[in-house]
């Protein structure tokens, strides 16, 4: 607003912004919705979305190396959020552990944002993680992406979240002695053993394409 020599009224009717949002926010100090954001961004695209949300590098993209195309800009490696369903991959709040089934199952559920991070492209949605058996790599409150695939893609040695009968489970998936189970192992050996279980009983499984903490 400084740079533009704008005041509060006028970046809020040029966003779309509620009235009053800003000031409550400079108020408040709990920041701005993601879809508050994302209407700044779209109302100034020469504005970093980098820079907005981590106050990190450069504000304005003609700073940079030349001005960025919102491709390029959506393929930061410093993750954003989007409303718009076209960039980006679904995020759906709930967890994989307790409530994944409402996400697959349920024709009317919709994501709560889409998240746009480069290196996660394969994924096809991303949902929370709820236990400690795969920390320290994948901890309590993570956001996780997934890719769904079948028994047949499984690379030995990789993490998957996978859907049985009665339970859900993130685990490293072994081979087993017994050519119609796989084994589910955790990292966290501690506090949680390896498991056993039948391949028929498995209804989905999804490779988990990588994690990070909540940012939203």
């Amino acid at each position: 607003m400084e740079k533009k020599g704008i005041n509060d009224n006028q970046m809020t009717v040029n966003a779309g912004l509620s009235v009053g949002l800003i000031g409550k926010a400079k108020v408040s100090g709990k920041g701005m919705s993601s879809m508050n954001i994302e209407k700044i961004l779209l109302a100034y695209p020469e504005l970093s979305a980098d820079w907005l949300l981590t106050g990190a590098g450069s504000m304005l993209k003609d700073d940079l190396n030349g001005i960025k195309t919102i491709d390029e800009a959506n393929s930061s490696t410093l993750p954003t959020t989007s409303m718009n369903p076209s960039i980006g991959t679904p995020y759906y709040d709930v967890d994989f552990i307790g409530g994944f089934d409402e996400v697959f199952n349920s024709q009317v559920n919709i994501p709560a944002t889409n998240i746009v991070i480069r290196g996660f492209e394969k994924a096809s949605l991303w949902c929370n993680v709820t236990g400690h058996s795969m920390e320290p790599k994948i901890n309590h409150g993570d956001i996780i992406a997934l890719h769904q695939c079948t028994l047949n893609d499984i690379q030995y040695g990789e993490i998957y979240a996978v859907v049985l009968d009665t339970i859900r489970t993130i685990k490293i998936l072994r081979r087993s002695p017994d050519p119609d189970k796989l084994r589910f192992i955790p990292i966290n050996t501690n506090d949680y053993d390896e498991q056993e279980f039948d391949k028929s009983r498995i209804i989905n499984v999804f490779e988990v394409i990588g994690s990070i903490s909540k940012f939203f």
